[in-house]
């Protein structure tokens, strides 16, 4: 099919998708469960409520704040049987303990199944279709999850390590910018605080050579705590695309083709370790101390294949391109804290200092063999090299007072943030191998970020039935960029105000209304600033812009948490408007090289509807269904009258839980992602399906298979069209993969079949629970 057959069929007639299906099973699945709700799963409600509490461990007293009613929110909980849903007054909580296939798992792929959220397969996380998500692990920045790091952490590190995953949308005062600046996801690391010794160990065997395997410790005595985790995982990824583009001549209107399709296959080695200790120093006092160290090694094969025709169909470029490619990353980490509890019921003051680093080596060598070469200068041969390194620095403090109407919450942060990107390119001579420099194609770029933040909330019990929290976040950025190579220096400067609110509101016992705002920026990281005209491949170059400034966002959101019958719904009406976007500028330049940088320019409006629907259709069936409608509108960069682009994009979620009898159960989850929008085009929708079995041998002992990409429908498909070029492209990753492995639990908390029991929601020190540093990092902003 020719690219221009593409284009125009494309628009014309959208194809039938299988999110048809989702919605209608969404709208069927309250009025099947309310109507079959099993008599025996209430009565093991009423059961579980009966049970006694688990008295905590001295070293967990020592930790835990009893809070007066006047700082407790009204909360929901729900309870199904892959995921596990508990909201609070500014934030969205999903403890993912309950899947078995946590234990095989990535956290990727646990993020893929959290209601509204998706990760594609380059590690591109997006939540209700936007991408300036900031990603924290235990409320804190992590150099692990900034710039180009974080698809490689989010492949690397195992879910099982995950208590559970907090998404803020409206984030409030005590949340900063870092990373991203937009929605929030909060990544809390396990934590376990049982008296004496509980442990783990799991270990899965995949398709093609993939494996993975895991182990986790925890022992409690007296006045301490100590526990750690490691893992270690080998997997292959495979791929191949297709990308078709047009260049337009803006006189003639005439078209010059032309077509690259890729394979690739990278294979990785990932292992970790991590460590916690925590010691109670007295009645008042607590000390934490963590430390994480994990690293990935890859290496990988590539082919392309590229041809290009001028307007009159003649092919004037056409070669095969071979490659190999090789790197090692290395994430680290080190935190202290100490938590003092004052004199009145709930004070507290918590410090905490956080070190984290991020090494990033990579290298790649490739051969051209051309069937028709162009005009000018071409290397036969080349070398990369690169080294790209993060270092975060973070000091905070957060005191807490509760009075006798509310919760009175201050802080500060200081931080230091480092960037820097050394690559290096050489051309080699396929004969003699020897190299050169090639000084375009080289640069070393340096960025130093320091933040400086304060901030202050108070949370309002007004009656029994309202709820206020309020913040205001006062932020100063000093940024200083050194591009090496140029000898270009440059500055920037931000002060934000950040205002949020939260109002809750409750009209019965199990319906709550909940509204929120948020003000937030997104800066712009290293590789928006970097004005280095960077080399990507033959026909892709891109260039920061050290010029820019943050992109502004106002989001507001009401949601209504109740039953319908027995069914737990939730159901969230939102509106977002960006202006000053950091958007994509690309420009076609002469051998169709396509040239993308930065700038500010544009802005965009979505709103939408987000639901979330569960509950037992039988004693054996239980159903959860979440998805969202929303509504995007956005600037069309590189048109003539900077038009608008609108797109309805609709994304679902189902998980299918069947229990065949008390040893064996099913487990199906869809997805659908719908349609969103970037600068100069839109990706269009995508479908997955993985499906789970779990036998329990033991009560301690678990047997689980796991296929991904059921239907081997995974892809992903981009169309970017402007005045003066249009293109489209499609990759599709890795495709159906099976893996069987055991799950062995001893200890204390290896109760009934050997699953955890669930554990204090959030646990101790505000959002993200305890434990300062790394991976595992303490609660804050």
């Amino acid at each position: 099919m020719s690219t221009q057959s593409y284009f125009a069929n494309h628009s014309r007639h959208p194809r039938r998708s299988l999110i048809a299906h989702l919605v209608a099973g969404t709208l069927l699945a309250p009025l099947v469960a309310s109507a079959q709700q099993a008599p025996a799963v209430q009565e093991q409600a009423k059961q579980e409520a009966a049970k006694p509490a688990q008295a905590p461990v001295q070293a967990q007293a020592a930790q835990a704040t009893v809070a007066p009613p006047a700082q407790t929110p009204v909360e929901s909980t729900v309870t199904v049987s892959a995921v596990r849903t508990q909201n609070r007054i500014d934030r969205q909580s999903y403890d993912v303990k309950a899947d078995p296939a946590t234990s095989n798992d990535s956290v990727a792929d646990t993020l893929n199944k959290v209601p509204s959220v998706a990760v594609d397969a380059d590690g591109n996380v997006t939540l209700r279709g936007r991408n300036n998500v900031q990603i924290l692990v235990d409320g804190k920045p992590s150099a692990m999850m900034q710039g180009e790091n974080r698809a490689s952490a989010l492949a690397a590190l195992p879910a099982s390590d995950l208590e559970s995953v907090e998404v803020i949308n409206n984030p409030g005062a005590q949340f900063g910018n870092e990373g991203g600046g937009g929605p929030v996801i909060n990544l809390v690391m396990r934590r376990e605080r049982s008296p004496g010794g509980v442990g783990g160990v799991n270990a899965n065997v995949g398709t093609e050579g993939r494996y993975n395997t895991g182990a986790f410790g925890s022992w409690t005595q007296g006045r301490y705590s100590l526990q750690g985790g490691v893992f270690h995982r080998v997997n292959k990824n495979e791929s191949s695309g297709e990308r078709r583009r047009e260049r337009i001549d803006p006189v003639t209107g005439a078209i010059s083709p032309s077509l690259r399709s890729s394979t690739d296959e990278v294979r990785r080695e990932d292992t970790g370790a991590n460590a916690r200790l925590v010691y109670n120093l007295g009645d008042k006092d607590v000390i934490g101390v963590t430390a994480n160290y994990s690293q990935t090694l890859s290496d990988g094969d590539s082919a392309e294949r590229y041809r290009s025709s001028n307007a009159a169909g003649i092919v004037d470029n056409e070669y095969l391109l071979t490659s190999t490619s090789g790197g090692k990353n290395r994430n680290y980490g080190l935190g202290g804290s100490l938590e003092h509890k004052g004199d009145a019921p709930g004070e507290k003051f918590q410090m905490d200092l956080r070190m984290s680093g991020s090494d990033n080596d990579s290298g790649s060598a490739g051969r051209f063999d051309y069937t028709v070469r162009p005009r000018g200068p071409s290397a036969l041969a080349d070398r990369r090299a690169n080294d790209n390194q993060t270092r975060i620095v973070d000091f905070t403090g957060d005191y807490e007072l509760p009075g006798e109407h509310g919760v009175m919450k201050i802080g500060y942060k200081v931080a230091r943030n480092s960037s820097v990107w050394d690559n290096a390119y050489f051309d080699v001579d396929p004969l003699t191998g020897n190299e050169r420099v090639n000084t375009s194609r080289t640069n070393r770029f340096e960025l130093t970020d320091m933040t400086y933040a304060l901030y202050g909330s108070y949370q309002w019990r007004v009656n029994e039935k309202w709820g206020v929290l309020g913040g205001l976040r006062a932020e100063y950025a000093d940024l200083d960029m050194n591009q090496a190579t140029t000898g270009q220096r440059a500055s920037n400067h931000y002060f934000d105000a950040i205002p949020s609110a939260f109002v809750t509101y409750g009209l019965s016992d199990d319906t709550t209304l909940r509204l929120s705002y948020a003000h937030r920026i997104r800066r712009p990281g290293a590789g928006d600033l970097n004005p280095f005209v960077i080399y990507r491949d033959e026909q892709n170059i891109s260039s920061g812009n050290p010029n820019l400034q943050p992109t502004n966002s106002d989001s507001l959101e009401l949601g209504i948490e109740t039953k319908l019958g027995k069914v737990n719904t939730n159901v969230r009406l939102y509106a977002r408007r960006d202006s000053d976007l950091i958007s994509e500028r690309r420009f076609l330049l002469a051998n169709d090289v396509l040239l993308t940088t930065r700038e500010n320019a544009g802005s965009s409006r979505s709103g939408g509807l987000e639901f979330n629907f569960s509950g037992n259709a039988t004693q054996q069936l239980s159903l959860n269904v979440s998805g969202n409608i929303g509504y995007f509108e956005q600037t069309v960069l590189g048109s003539v009258n900077d038009d608008k682009r609108n797109a309805t994009s609709i994304s679902g979620r189902a998980f299918i839980n069947y229990q065949m009898d008390a040893a064996n159960s099913f487990r199906l989850m869809l997805n659908g992602q719908g349609k969103t929008l970037f600068g100069e085009g839109y990706r269009e929708p995508s479908y997955t399906a993985n499906l789970n079995y779990s036998r329990k041998l033991t009560p301690a002992l678990t047997l689980n298979v796991n296929i991904n990409d059921l239907f081997d429908s995974q892809k992903t498909e981009t169309i970017t069209e402007t005045d003066r070029f249009r293109e489209y492209s499609i990759r599709r990753n890795n495709g159906r993969m099976a893996y069987i492995g055991l799950n062995y639990r001893f200890g204390s908390f290896a109760g009934p079949g050997g699953q955890r029991r669930p554990m204090m929601f959030g646990g101790p020190g505000g959002p993200g629970g305890p434990g300062p540093g790394g991976v595992m990092v303490g609660p804050g902003r």
